[in-house]
């Protein structure tokens, strides 16, 4: 049996050092004022404390990729494909949630028949490391919707705060080899300690069987009620480490050429579902509302069976109107069925 190891937290810089002579290494970071991952440098701002406002999921699916190029010269047109490979990388520092948003991601495109390869290539070249919470956010419920806090079982390899140090445990080939590396400079060494129980939660929710409830609230005036307050602006989107909503446009170098551009999208644009006929199914808030909540709580749970939820909270600490998803799920286990 595998036994802890651990490096003191004074070495983290030299930890990452290492692991960054072989790949690249995202690490939760402050940049321009705002926490999110990014690539590691000597002068980076690492924020190990807590979770980032951004979601990871930019290293594997990245808000704007480029697909293909093409050229057209009268009748003669040309497409060459752009290579989905990336050299090494490994996400240092994820928490739970983050861990559980991946799975959900690799869900969508790795499964049911489609390997979308863009996706699949950074998946395949990642290492993924967690972290365990000590203390969760205010904003924090990933208890409340199945996922445990302290250590995660897709992760590559797990960590934990042991107060001066951190401990870490390989549970993958991939996290055995990361671990080896390391062991091999000396920055690890066998521990007995272990990372404590985490803080209460402040943010609890009961989400036991609301997949069922909402099949039996497609048309409940609750919609109504919930959508009168959101601006669709998509802030819970492009912060959600589960969204994976995206839309495929173009950019002209000239007349003739130009490069097809995959970027981020959003269900609660009201644009997103626009037909080209001028038809869209989706008309007003109160559908896009239904659409993101019914998504995350039983379209998902339906096709993959978990739910798209991770309890991260960064929707709930950044929507501007406190549209919040704990409330939609109280108030949805609490409606009539009849509305």
């Amino acid at each position: 049996m595998q036994r802890l190891k651990a490096f003191p937290k004074a070495k983290l810089t030299a930890v990452l050092e290492t692991m960054s002579q072989k790949a690249t290494v995202w690490v939760p970071s402050m940049i321009a004022g705002v926490s999110r991952f990014a690539p590691y440098r000597p002068e980076i701002d690492i924020q190990m404390g807590t979770n980032t406002a951004i979601s990871p999921k930019e290293a594997l699916f990245p808000s704007t990729e480029k697909i293909y190029t093409f050229s057209a010269y009268g009748i003669d047109g040309e497409f060459e494909p752009v290579d989905p490979s990336v050299g090494l990388q490994i996400l240092f520092g994820l928490r739970s949630c983050d861990m559980q948003g991946i799975l959900c991601l690799d869900d969508v495109f790795l499964t049911r028949g489609y390997v979308d390869d863009f996706y699949g290539s950074k998946r395949e070249a990642t290492t993924l490391i967690t972290l365990g919470c000590v203390t969760p956010g205010a904003d924090c419920f990933c208890a409340s919707m199945g996922v445990n806090p302290v250590e995660h079982d897709g992760s590559d390899a797990q960590m934990y705060d042991l107060g001066d140090a951190y401990g870490i445990i390989a549970r993958t080939d991939k996290g055995e080899t990361l671990v080896k590396d390391l062991m091999a400079t000396g920055l690890l060494s066998d521990t007995d300690k272990s990372q404590g129980p985490t803080s209460d939660f402040v943010l609890k929710v009961d989400s036991e069987g609301i997949t069922e409830k909402l099949q039996q609230m497609f048309d409940h005036p609750l919609w109504d009620e919930l959508s009168r307050k959101c601006l669709n602006c998509g802030t819970c989107a492009y912060l959600c480490p589960t969204c994976h909503c995206f839309d495929i446009s173009e950019k002209k170098r000239n007349q003739h050429c130009g490069v097809k551009i995959k970027c981020w999208d959003t269900c609660m644009f009201s644009e997103y579902a626009l037909m080209a006929g001028g038809h869209n199914p989706r008309p007003s808030k109160k559908e896009r509302v239904r659409q993101r909540f019914m998504h995350k709580l039983r379209y998902f749970p339906e096709r993959y069976g978990k739910l798209q939820c991770t309890g991260c909270g960064r929707c709930i600490a950044k929507c501007p109107v406190n549209l919040e998803i704990t409330d939609v799920i109280k108030l949805a286990g609490e409606a009539k069925k009849d509305g």
